[in-house]
């Protein structure tokens, strides 16, 4: 067994990486950019190497610098975490050549299944159902639309070594493939260094059902069940489960018998995922296959109990697997939500800054059995515009699917993040969602869903009697607070009253707060809420009992304002006495400033194109600007009819969220 590996990666998954490193007592090199010198993976290894500045292409994508760093620390081994170069099959070449030992698959294996094209081919060799398309690489947009309307649209239009739904775009038309092409090409180039595109069939409701798997240098290849990622945006995954609800044991054992015959054509020795489109009617078709640990491996860690990293580890190392087909167990159910650092509220925009609060659910006591946070931050730090968007994954475990969910909502109300947006109340509103708790979905449930993106009105809570009765108690509170400030003047102390006015939107509620034992009594609507907990001032989570029954939810003041966050309701609530209610009311709405005449940045990301000049006529439709944000290139375009008076920012900028760029007259 190795001695001292090294993680060619950053976040989340070079943590992970350490900790079952460290179970194995085996020491552990971290390398990091300038940009993340006081990020948690370089606190918690062993060593570190900084390998250059914050652009990935200069640090992260270096071989040359990450190679250097395994020889300057003695580690004989790379784990490569998850994209950057874990699936470039020139870097596990290298690192053969130099006598260090790549823990993923060999490179060979890699290069034929990491690439799509050539991945496609070889299952078309070994007779697995694979989509119709063009498996050649295509060199300019109006070839992509020739071919787009020979296969048929709707088509996907991929970047041969995209992933992580970077470099994809699905098209309907012909502009939509002409654009899509262009912008994938990009995309790729920037984040990979490959620019190569293919067109595909697009599967119209399809599910998005992969097969975990694990290969040793002994000729063993086991298949460790399924998961469902059909939940997604964009072609990003948001939440996972394994198992799928919809696959039967014989669909199950088909789809992991046929994902294991890929593998064993390539001589594949790691862990690895072969991806499949299902259609409705439980008919699969290969998709492609990722050649390293998937961001989702925790929930078939959860159901099989296997430790996927450490079996990685002890591959690489010659070790055969320890397991056999018949002996991998399926067990209960488990779910995981990835937690970005993007506003739900803004059309799911990225959102850099310092973590001000950063409160994940315990992993273990308070009723908190069966759940695990996998992260690579902590409060005070910075989440980066270089890199992607994620603070963490939450992912609990329970008997069953309807159990996994129900923990999986009450972990949500616990995960308090403060100073940057994340999706944590579009996560808790997915696990409301009828259509998600009946198992009855597919991979566009998000976009039919929620076709204008996500506000709070899509969520409203089933019991609003709860928010006003917590609402209208911490404001008592902090009366009752406020009546014992010492130095006041006799005669004129301040004496806090017991009615108020609690509004919730546009409805008000007229409540009584009275003092009770260990809590308070709060009455409105005839009805009496009995309301008990030791909440302090300041605490960001408000936990006790409402009637009898548990509740748990975020609690933040805001001047005025109780922000209260509950089952993926975000509600903004005001408690005030009957006078000041009715002063309120007659208080005149300040207008917003006009700023239609200017283009505003929706992101802080770096401005990266200006494609107008200045007295320019656009038309409704033409692009303005690209801004690049998290390793994704985002396209602004022209609302209307328009005429630009000015140009208010150059390409190379660094943009600040609602920056103005373009002035039009």
């Amino acid at each position: 067994m190795f001695k001292k590996i090294l993680i060619a990666n950053r976040g989340e998954i070079a943590c992970r990486v350490i900790k079952t490193a460290r179970k194995m007592g085996i020491a552990t090199v971290a390398v990091y950019s300038e940009a993340d010198k006081d990020a948690m993976h370089v606190e918690m290894a062993d060593e570190s190497v900084c390998i250059g500045p914050p652009p990935s292409k200069e640090s992260y994508l270096s071989i040359d610098k990450i190679i250097a760093a395994c020889k300057e620390t003695g580690a004989e081994a790379v784990h490569p975490g998850y994209g950057f170069l874990s699936e470039n099959p020139e870097f596990a070449r290298r690192l053969e050549e130099s006598g260090i030992i790549f823990i993923g698959p060999k490179h060979h294996s890699m290069a034929a299944m990491g690439d799509k094209i050539a991945s496609k081919k070889l299952a078309l060799e070994a007779k697995v159902n694979t989509i119709p398309g063009h498996n050649a690489a295509i060199d300019t947009p109006e070839q992509a639309v020739e071919i787009a309307k020979g296969i048929g649209y709707p088509v996907m239009i991929k970047a041969s070594a995209g992933g992580g739904g970077k470099g994809l775009r699905v098209a309907y038309n012909n502009k939509e493939a002409h654009e899509g092409f262009a912008a994938c090409k990009t995309e790729a180039k920037n984040a990979f260094g490959d620019d190569r595109i293919f067109v595909e069939k697009f599967v119209e409701e399809p599910r998005h059902i992969e097969i975990q798997l694990i290969g040793d240098a002994h000729g063993n290849t086991i298949y460790l069940h399924e998961r469902e990622c059909s939940l997604q945006r964009r072609h990003q995954k948001v939440i996972e489960e394994a198992p799928s609800s919809f696959i039967d044991p014989a669909t199950r054992k088909a789809m992991g018998e046929q994902a294991v015959a890929l593998a064993k054509a390539v001589n594949y020795q790691s862990a690895g995922t072969v991806e499949f489109v299902v259609g409705k009617d439980k008919s699969f078709y290969f998709l492609e296959m990722n050649t390293r640990l998937q961001v989702e491996h925790p929930v078939t860690e959860l159901i099989t109990g296997l430790d996927l990293v450490e079996l990685m580890i002890r591959v690489a190392a010659g070790e055969k697997l320890p397991f056999t087909q018949e002996q991998v167990r399926l067990n209960g159910w488990a779910m995981e939500c990835r937690i970005n650092a993007e506003d739900p509220f803004r059309g799911f925009l990225p959102s850099t800054g310092r973590l001000v609060k950063y409160l994940p659910p315990p992993e273990a006591g308070h009723g908190n059995a069966g759940v695990r946070v996998d992260t690579g931050v902590y409060e005070g730090g910075e989440i980066s515009m270089f890199y992607d968007s994620m603070i963490a994954k939450l992912i609990v475990h329970a008997a069953t699917r309807d159990q996994a969910i129900a923990r999986m909502r009450d972990a949500l109300n616990q995960f308090v993040i403060r100073g940057v947006a994340s999706n944590i109340a579009f996560q808790a509103a997915l696990m409301q969602n009828p259509r998600f708790l009946s198992g009855d979905f597919n991979t566009g449930l998000i976009a039919e869903q929620y076709p204008k993106g996500f506000n709070a009105a899509d969520v409203p809570h089933d019991d609003p009697a709860m928010l006003v009765a917590v609402a209208a108690a911490i404001h008592r509170q902090y009366l009752a607070r406020n009546a014992t400030i010492s130095g006041q003047m006799p005669g004129h102390e301040f004496v806090p009253g017991d009615d108020f006015v609690v509004q919730l939107g546009t409805e008000q509620y007229q409540a009584r707060v009275l003092k009770a034992d260990g809590g308070w009594d709060v009455s409105f609507a005839g009805e009496n809420y009995e309301l008990r907990s030791d909440w302090q001032f300041g605490d960001p989570l408000y936990v006790g009992t409402l009637n009898g029954q548990s509740i748990c939810m975020q609690v933040e003041r805001r001047g005025l304002v109780y922000r209260l966050f509950h089952w993926g309701v975000q509600a903004d609530m005001q408690v005030m006495s009957a006078r000041t209610a009715v002063l309120k009311a007659l208080m005149p709405v300040k207008a917003a400033p006009d700023m239609s005449k200017f283009l505003l940045s929706p992101m802080p990301g770096l401005l990266t194109q200006i494609a107008v000049t200045a007295g320019q006529e656009v038309k409704a439709g033409e692009i303005l600007a690209k801004i690049e944000a998290m390793k994704m290139e985002n396209v602004l375009k022209a609302e209307r009819d328009c005429v630009v008076e000015k140009l208010l920012a150059m390409p190379g900028e660094s943009l600040a969220v609602d920056q103005a760029i373009i002035a039009f007259k």
